[in-house]
């Protein structure tokens, strides 16, 4: 029976070519996905993310950190255009900023990120390769609702990804985000048609 609850309004924030907004974009295609991407934000001009957007006929904004007086301005303008398209959920889809406190005190508990190892070992930007080189056998992928901390927030869910002994940190990420990605869209879904609640940091599916 083909639920009576409205899609779930999606604002996705990207940095760069955008292959999970790319994901999220065809999921959103199935009306039992539960949820529809309404706008999509970056922090730089000309990515193939942005004209991934406009190709399926999403509108788009760009705000840079250099647009701005400060790393506060920035957060507050981001925080203020986001809010204009009204999303249940905002994901950071590969976003390479940190957002600040204005942002998640309007969208907290509604932020998601990804991020491509298994939380909360090797947390900032070189996660596969800090995996390598500490010797790990499995490593993977983790969804996370965002705080401020860097990569420290309420964990959604986790793929694993094995360390194979040929590895170099080229193939291991690229196995990753193929993890990440699947990891992203379901969860995503599952996010929309069902809502979470967060106690003591354990994320449960259920509003």
């Amino acid at each position: 029976m083909p639920s009576s609850r409205k899609p779930q309004r999606l604002v996705v924030l990207v940095s760069g070519s955008g292959t999970n907004l790319q994901s999220l974009i065809d999921a959103a295609q199935d009306p039992a996905y539960g949820a529809v991407v309404v706008a999509v934000g970056a922090d730089r001009d000309d990515i193939e993310g942005l004209a991934r957007a406009e190709r399926a006929g999403i509108p788009t904004f760009v705000r840079t950190v250099k647009q701005f007086t400060s790393r506060e301005h920035w957060d507050r303008a981001l925080a203020d255009t986001v809010a204009a398209f009204e999303p249940d959920l905002v994901v950071l889809a590969g976003f390479m900023k940190l957002v600040g406190e204005d942002f998640l005190d309007r969208f907290a508990g509604r932020t998601v990120n990804t991020h491509p190892a298994l939380c909360p070992s090797f947390p900032g930007t070189n996660g596969p390769a800090d995996a390598l080189a500490y010797g790990v056998k499995v490593t993977g992928a983790t969804l996370f609702v965002v705080d401020g901390g860097v990569d420290t927030g309420p964990i959604v869910a986790q793929a694993v990804v094995p360390v194979e002994d040929d590895d170099d940190v080229e193939t291991l990420h690229e196995r990753i985000k193929v993890a990440e990605r699947d990891m992203l869209v379901e969860n995503v879904g599952r996010l929309a048609r069902e809502g979470i609640t967060i106690t003591d940091r354990k994320v449960r599916f259920g509003a």
